[in-house]
């Protein structure tokens, strides 16, 4: 056993961090994932190596034959698992090391994030870092015994072959070992109930932002350090902080990253969206995979910072970025897919990470004749933008506004020039290999996607994102959402074959929320309600004041865990804490706020030693930190009214709206027929109504 751990300390890690169907006939191998609808898992449905997806089948498979399990975890879009495969999974002296003695399961990671969690816990465990591919070897009962993440081929061959030696010849060992580390999973995500007196109002925020400000890059925005990810609910707190305490220099800070951002390789120049995250600190060269999630929240962020700034470079990109997730990662049926890859094909035919997205000089020469002088000195061709291999990837370093000064043109002028760059670059682009699309849809992406759709209708007022929005709205409520109030969490091929996550639930309620704020349709606050109601009878955890990540209709995985801390994406309880505050807002009586109140509570001490975990957060304390208002508009323009505040920087408020006489209780009293009223309250007091929504937005600024 000293000889095996001794191994896993010194074996070297990599991996990406924290499709047509063809006849079997053509090919060699074929094993049980060829009946999968996962891009990812069907990658791997032509090797050698006998995987099974994860199930109760393959489960009870191991128990039956008392074998150890390998569960190997990756998406479609991770470079290195790529890596491994071909390395090892494809081949046949690997396969037959792995089907000799082991059950081996391939798990797609966005399918079945809670395998993956409890695995990415247990390696955190045993080496001290995780990522992708995550490759764990497991008693028959599934509690993990070893683990990593990238292996090369001997390496994972040794290592099967000692751990398969130490389960043959002292099992209790390894017996032992799985109990400990059963012990240490079931710790790492442990929370308590926090009874006592906590006042929000004298919390240390300044403090915990400055302790943030300790790691700003004041240079190339973001944090310090490299890799570097770009982290929204980060941002999106920092932005409003700025706002609401008229911090110029945090606001000069977020302005200055989401500036670098959208300047840098790590945004696509050329088609829109982001990649994943930059592997250097400048945001120059981007992990090439584009994921929905980073796009979606990114679309959101930007709004934001354009109702503050009302900068064109914010405008640009949500409008950009949009038309790449309409172009790449939407259906007819208006759902969103998951992922586009880092790898895709080089003029050689060999996969290569990025060979989509770069140039070489020549071919831009070629393309854009006698505007490349122009083009060189906007996207930074020279020493500065070169990458490897005399590829460039397109950055930028100067403003419009310098480059239209420095090449003497005019700004119309301009802007035609980079629509034509951009135009002739794609169209070039195309012609290319294509990365690989993961074509499933998850229900939680989804809905943080729908609601950056609403948050730009909202933000610039074109029609054709709402029309996005109610499309996508439409999918969820009619395919995901069952009538008790259940979500499904993935869709592919018109089928819905695993239980809704805790993720799935809090965006969703979050997306159909703001959905109701953008149009006053009553259907999206109610079904909102209803997945709250469900939530709370199957997730939600009564000693603990906190949600299980999995319901409890569903078996769990070595333990239920609570996810609760905020990371590229926000935490599923950090969210469904926020929906509770917002909801309780709407519905009387129901608690929620309570809930959400005590929820914050359990993680206020955990927040002071890591905020940039806790973001999310810290945004809802803003709620109960400072005054939080209800907008009531009442009257046959109350539409037209809510188009007017939704296009400006308001996250303290809600919005609830009707055209005519409400029954609902922020509504008793306040409908007058000839004429459309504003009512804002706070604290159960609301001042007098007014007609102009400028006056009403004046008041929300006001302090009492």
């Amino acid at each position: 056993m000293r000889l095996l751990f001794a191994f896993l300390a010194t074996t070297l890690f990599f991996g990406c961090n924290s499709s047509k169907k063809q006849s079997l006939e053509t090919h060699a191998f074929n094993n049980d994932l060829i009946h999968e609808s996962s891009p990812y898992l069907l990658q791997h449905a032509h090797n050698p190596v006998n995987w099974k997806p994860y199930g109760d089948a393959a489960l009870q498979q191991a128990k039956k034959e008392k074998k150890l399990m390998i569960i190997s975890i990756g998406y479609a879009a991770c470079h290195w698992c790529h890596v491994m495969e071909h390395e090892s999974f494809e081949d046949s002296t690997v396969a037959a090391v792995m089907n000799k003695n082991f059950i081996s399961i391939k798990v797609d990671r966005e399918e079945r994030p809670d395998v993956d969690q409890t695995y990415i816990n247990a390696v955190q465990l045993m080496t001290g870092s995780a990522g992708w591919p995550l490759n764990v070897i497991t008693l028959p009962d599934g509690r993990p015994v070893w683990g990593g993440t990238y292996f090369r081929k001997n390496d994972w061959i040794n290592a099967l072959e000692q751990i398969q030696e130490a389960y043959n010849k002292e099992p209790e060992k390894l017996i032992a070992y799985a109990n400990r580390l059963e012990e240490g999973i079931k710790s790492m995500d442990l929370v308590h109930l926090n009874t006592e007196d906590v006042d929000f109002k004298k919390y240390p925020t300044a403090e915990i932002v400055k302790k943030l400000a300790d790691n700003f890059d004041n240079k190339n925005g973001g944090f310090r350090g490299a890799p570097k990810f770009m982290m929204p609910n980060n941002l999106e707190f920092l932005l409003r902080q700025a706002v609401e305490k008229n911090d110029t220099e945090l606001l000069d800070y977020v302005t200055l990253t989401l500036d670098k951002m959208a300047y840098g390789g790590l945004y696509d120049q050329v088609g829109g969206g982001f990649a994943r995250y930059s592997t250097d600190e400048k945001w120059h060269i981007p992990h090439f995979e584009k994921m929905l999630y980073d796009n979606a929240q990114l679309v959101s962020l930007y709004c934001n910072a354009y109702l503050v700034t009302k900068k064109p470079l914010y405008k640009e990109i949500v409008e950009e970025t949009l038309e790449f997730i309409a172009r790449e990662l939407t259906n007819e049926e208006g759902e969103f897919y998951s992922s586009l890859d880092a790898d895709s094909k080089d003029e050689k035919g060999k996969l290569e990470e990025g060979a989509f997205y770069v140039f070489i000089s020549e071919e831009l020469q070629k393309l854009l004749k006698n505007d490349f002088e122009i083009f060189k000195e906007y996207y930074n061709v020279n020493s500065y933008g070169k990458w490897e291999n005399n590829h460039y990837v397109l950055i930028r370093k100067k403003t419009d506004v310098e480059i239209e000064k420095e090449f003497g043109i005019t700004s119309e002028a301009f802007q035609q020039k980079k629509k034509s760059w951009k135009s002739t670059l794609l169209n070039y682009r195309n012609k290319r290999p294509k990365p690989r699309l993961d074509d499933k849809t998850l229900t939680s992406w989804n809905a943080l996607m729908l609601k950056g759709y609403v948050d730009a209708y909202k933000t610039l007022g074109k029609k054709k994102y709402l029309d996005a929005a109610l499309k996508n709205a439409a999918f969820i409520s009619e395919k995901q959402l069952q009538k008790n109030g259940a979500l499904f969490h993935n869709f592919k091929n018109g089928k819905s074959n695993i239980n809704g996550f805790l993720e799935d639930y809090a965006f969703t309620i979050e997306a159909f929320i703001d959905l109701y704020q953008a149009t006053l349709d009553d259907k999206w606050l109610a079904l909102s309600k209803k997945m709250a109601d469900y939530t709370m009878a199957n997730f939600f955890d009564e000693e603990k004041h906190m949600f299980y990540f999995t319901s409890k209709e569903d078996a769990a995985i070595v333990t239920r865990n609570f996810e609760y801390r905020d990371n590229v994406i926000p935490a599923s309880n950090s969210v469904m804490a926020k929906n509770l505050f917002v909801l309780s807002k709407y519905f009387e009586g129901t608690g929620f706020d309570e809930i959400s109140h005590q929820m914050l509570k359990n993680i206020s001490v955990e927040i002071e030693q890591y905020p940039s975990g806790f973001t999310n957060w810290l945004d809802l304390l803003s709620n109960f930190q400072n005054d939080f208002y209800e907008v009531v508009i009442v009257g046959k323009d109350a539409l037209e009214k809510v188009k007017e505040l939704n296009k400006h920087y308001l996250p303290n408020i809600i919005i609830a709206g009707s055209k005519g006489e409400n029954n609902g209780p922020l509504f008793e009293n306040r409908y007058f027929p000839d004429e459309t009223l504003i009512y804002v309250c706070v604290n159960n007091a609301c001042k007098l109504p007014v007609a102009d929504t400028k006056i009403a937005i004046e008041s929300l600024s006001k302090k009492e």
